[in-house]
């Protein structure tokens, strides 16, 4: 059965059930996505939650429903995990973790000759006992597949993935990004196999931090969402589950593999990665203009977003930062959001585009084939960062507070990211982790501890490529359309701040918010 195809309501009803007052214009050729908002599960308890003016049907993990998973797991004898780059050495540990005791192993395929051997070794994988080996020899014997090479390794390989799989074998991916290639070259996956997808909303290192810092703590970890593409064994669902319970997923909400590909690669390439990057570089200059030194401009611009916004924003939802403010940096915040949510929708826009159309796809894959002649260059060595670095060496001595500007333009991104997701028919889980809950949960604390390059080259190729490529146009467009307009103090737009304050975003965070990881990412010094 393709799960992909389905849906509790047309896209076209979907279009119209999504929409939050307010139009955004996504291309004609944008492809509206199907989303899914319900499953049946045959394992795990699912609970039904109101997002709004939408019901969703969502799965909490945790510790306690570890023992579950074999079950959940029935006829799979052996996890295959390939790759060992940003997801693969977190899902791996810590399914052979969730998993210890129940006879299921869990082994690491790498290619021959991998620089990553000794690293799997380390983390306690072995040639000796069959938990660590060649990728195609791992893939020939694994019960269920979950393929975490780079996207564009998938891209060249999977004609021989798909041809060394057992018969009846699950294929589990962490990111749809191999269906845009397939429906690029206009193929498909192999009839006889399960396709499933558990996708964390976080870089592999936070999936992995929190799990371990989660020990101690029930239901700490990544939220995730899940798709089921092909179901011929029907237990695609309950495996799906059990996955994404066995990695820690303290949430796990459905989706498809189509919307998870869109969301995912835009959301990277907006506010979570490329746009805060390229907001944080006109801020910086912006605050300098107006008189601020270095230090302070990096403090306001920076340490307010990774600081301060990122903790209310988590804890407490969107509105509490701009309801913290008193009534005269509640103006400049009205000033600041209302001078950059269009240029930032603009840009979001054609990225949405890019990415629904297949081109960003290609791009990667392309980009990757030049990486022999040009390596992925240095993303901190601008004047900013290198005041960052001074400025966190003195972090003891000062608290970084809420720059209402900066919140504004911040909060705008979130806000415009967001209502274009709304408006393509993403479920509202979804549109929620894409935009805020990944970037203040997993994101923005690895900003916070080292830096924008430690942040962005924690991630996948594809995202790191995508923050580059992406963040230098968030910072022209602010340049040449917001920056002057906050400079003068020019008029609020009264409509828009109305929609914000009013916007359904924020009793969604609300019930997203009572299912957050019990623990922060924290770092040692």
């Amino acid at each position: 059965m393709a799960w992909s195809m389905l849906a509790r309501a047309s896209p076209a009803t979907l279009r119209t059930a999504c929409r939050n007052g307010r139009a955004v214009g996504l291309p004609l050729r944008t492809r509206w996505v199907a989303t899914m908002h319900t499953f049946d599960t045959k394992v795990f308890e699912k609970r039904r939650v109101q997002m709004a003016d939408m019901e969703e049907d969502v799965v909490v993990g945790g510790r306690d429903k570890f023992h579950l998973i074999p079950k959940a797991f029935e006829g799979i004898k052996q996890v295959g995990v390939i790759g060992w780059s940003s997801q693969g050495p977190a899902q791996a540990q810590n399914l052979r973790e969730s998993l210890e005791g129940t006879g299921i192993k869990v082994a690491v395929g790498l290619r021959e000759g991998s620089s990553s051997m000794a690293s799997a070794e380390q983390a306690g994988f072995s040639k000796a006992d069959g938990t660590l080996g060649e990728m195609y020899s791992i893939i020939k014997s694994s019960d269920m597949l979950i393929l975490l090479i780079s996207d564009a390794a998938q891209a060249q390989i999977y004609p021989e993935v798909f041809k060394s799989m057992k018969p009846g074998a699950t294929l589990g991916l962490s990111h749809g990004f191999l269906l845009g290639v397939l429906q690029n070259h206009k193929a498909d996956f192999p009839s006889g196999i399960d396709v499933v997808a558990v996708c964390p909303k976080g870089m592999g290192p936070s999936v992995r931090r929190l799990y371990v810092q989660g020990k101690e703590l029930n239901g700490s970890g990544i939220n995730a969402s899940f798709a089921v593409h092909q179901d011929v064994s029907g237990k695609a669902v309950d495996r799906a589950l059990g996955w994404g319970i066995g990695i820690g997923a303290p949430y796990i909400f459905p989706t498809t593999l189509e919307a998870e590909y869109k969301s995912d690669i835009f959301g990277e390439r907006g506010v979570l990665l490329g746009a805060v990057h390229g907001i944080i570089e006109f801020l910086f200059r912006l605050f300098r203009s107006q008189g601020s030194t270095d230090e302070e401009a990096f403090m306001r611009a920076a340490e307010g977003i990774t600081g301060p916004i990122t903790s209310m924003v988590s804890k407490t939802g969107l509105l509490s930062v701009y309801e913290s403010l008193g009534a005269d940096d509640k103006k400049k915040f009205e000033i600041a959001y209302s001078a950059a949510y269009h240029p930032l929708m603009e840009i979001l826009l054609e990225i949405y585009s890019d990415v629904s159309s297949g081109r960003e796809i290609a791009s990667v894959i392309d980009h990757s084939s030049r990486f022999n002649r040009y390596p992925m260059g240095q993303i901190d060595d601008t004047h900013t960062w290198k005041v960052g670095s001074q400025v966190r060496a003195k972090r003891a001595s000062f608290a970084p507070t809420v720059d209402p500007t900066t919140a504004g333009v911040y909060l705008a991104c979130m806000t415009a990211q967001a209502d274009l997701l709304f408006e393509a028919g993403h479920c509202y889980s979804e549109v929620v982790n894409e935009s805020i809950i990944e970037g203040v949960d997993s994101l923005n604390p690895y900003m916070h501890h080292k830096g924008v390059a430690f942040m962005i080259d924690n991630c996948s190729v594809t995202a790191r490529l995508g923050a580059r490529k992406w963040a230098p146009r968030f910072d022209y467009l602010l340049e040449q359309q917001a920056g002057s307009k906050i400079a003068s103090g020019a008029a609020p737009d009264a409509a828009l701040l109305k929609a914000f304050t009013s916007h359904k975003l924020h009793k969604i965070m609300e019930v997203c918010g009572s299912m957050r990881p019990a623990v922060d990412i924290s770092f040692k010094a």
